[in-house]
């Protein structure tokens, strides 16, 4: 089987994601995509007529990102229309999907040039969304929900903190470290070769820097957020007067669920969009493409989806099965904050050094736009490798449904 290598990774500045707050909550979608796509075509010097595909993903398929974002996002960026391109949805988990197709049709032997990532415009979703009612509860289905029960995200990671005996000071330290080491990258720099200033129309400078974290964020003032869930989770979701919280009680009835994530340790609402370019040895020796990295094991995992945030464990475990490696093996981690307990039970059940696990951060601080942030941790990791001189990082995110993807990547 052939390899998978890494050429380069790019990304946007995260925008806060509220209309009238954020300065990208006024961009297409596309003009997002097309920001990093056409990025990654100039840094290379790539012929995009020979770009097999574009691989993306989008969690909020509707409205404005809709329609196949990876493919008009190419055609935008003035890519070569033989340059195709398919948009997909794993949720959260849609951004390391694409690195992991992209990377096993490379390794087939089926496509030598490919580009995955990812965008999420959360200022326009959450605008148009039902914020009580997460995507997959959308269509309504009964049976579905008598069969597995699935509630809110966020009634799900405080049903976890509590079953885990993980308490409020524990979430709101993790919480805390994010944005210290969020804000120690920011001010070294560390995010400068991947970060791509988004620009209007006239050229003027959009965004050019993360403008989500809260370097201010202190214990104390973590300690006087009301938790924000609690409220949510005796909401009615159905004409059988199904709760989110009872929804859990079907499977765990004896659980009283002690709420405790909020706005600060749950992951930020913002925009952004990244990408990542992947080539077969042959092509990249063809055309003067310098690896960084190659693809060793990849895999995906489902768990309970009523719990919904716990596949990151068996997912990491698998793929390092895959790759015939253990723990020690890894250098460094990326587990995405998509609330501080889904971190915190990671690292406690891989028994992992903290110092080793989101070195520069997390969603937490930095924001999570859902369906490119995958790709953005693949190219942070790399860069921090890099950085670092180190050999081999493994990244992985819990996503709805139930479901985690991983990849391994390692340092050529």
């Amino acid at each position: 089987m052939a390899e998978a290598y890494i050429i380069d990774a790019c990304r946007t500045p995260r925008g806060i994601g509220k209309v009238g707050k954020g300065a990208l909550a006024d961009f297409h979608p596309q003009h997002l995509a097309a920001t990093v796509l056409k990025a990654l075509a100039e840094r290379n010097g790539l012929n995009t007529a020979e770009v097999d595909d574009i691989i993306w993903g989008t969690s909020s398929q509707r409205g404005s990102q809709a329609g196949d974002l990876g493919r008009m996002a190419a055609l935008d960026a003035g890519y070569d229309v033989r340059a195709s391109g398919v948009t997909l949805d794993r949720f959260c988990g849609s951004g390391i999907t694409t690195v992991n197709l992209a990377a096993a049709s490379i390794m087939s032997g089926m496509e030598d040039l490919v580009i995955a990532g990812g965008t999420e415009m959360m200022s326009y979703t959450s605008a148009t969304a039902n914020v009580t009612s997460p995507p997959m509860l959308d269509s309504g289905n009964l049976r579905l929900r008598a069969r597995h029960p699935q509630s809110h995200q966020g009634v799900c990671a405080d049903a976890i903190a509590t079953l885990e005996g993980i308490t409020r000071a524990d979430v709101d330290a993790l919480a805390l470290e994010s944005q210290r080491r969020a804000d120690l990258a920011i001010q070294g720099g560390h995010f400068a070769k991947s970060l791509i200033p988004v620009l209007r129309d006239d050229g003027s400078v959009a965004l050019d820097h993360e403008e989500f974290p809260r370097p201010q964020t202190t214990a104390e003032g973590l300690a006087s957020l009301k938790a924000s869930f609690a409220a949510l989770a005796e909401i009615p979701v159905d004409e059988a007067g199904n709760t989110y919280g009872g929804l859990i009680r079907q499977v765990y009835p004896d659980l009283k669920i002690q709420h405790m994530h909020h706005a600060g340790n749950s992951s930020g609402v913002v925009d952004g969009a990244a990408a990542v370019l992947l080539a077969s040895p042959a092509y990249a020796q063809r055309h003067g493409l310098k690896p960084r990295a190659k693809v060793i094991a990849m895999a995906n995992v489902g768990d309970s989806p009523t719990l919904m945030l716990n596949a990151p464990v068996p997912a990491a475990r698998k793929a390092l099965a895959k790759a015939g490696l253990t723990v020690d093996d890894i250098d460094l981690w990326e587990i995405n904050e998509a609330f501080a307990v889904v971190a915190e039970k990671f690292i406690r059940d891989l028994k992992l050094d903290r110092d080793k696990v989101n070195v520069n951060g997390g969603a937490m601080a930095l924001g999570h736009p859902i369906g490119a942030t995958g790709s953005i941790l693949i190219g942070t990791i790399l860069d921090e490798l890099e950085r670092r001189d180190l050999k081999r990082g493994l990244v992985t995110m819990c996503a709805a449904g139930g479901m985690a993807p991983a990849i391994i990547i390692e340092r050529i």
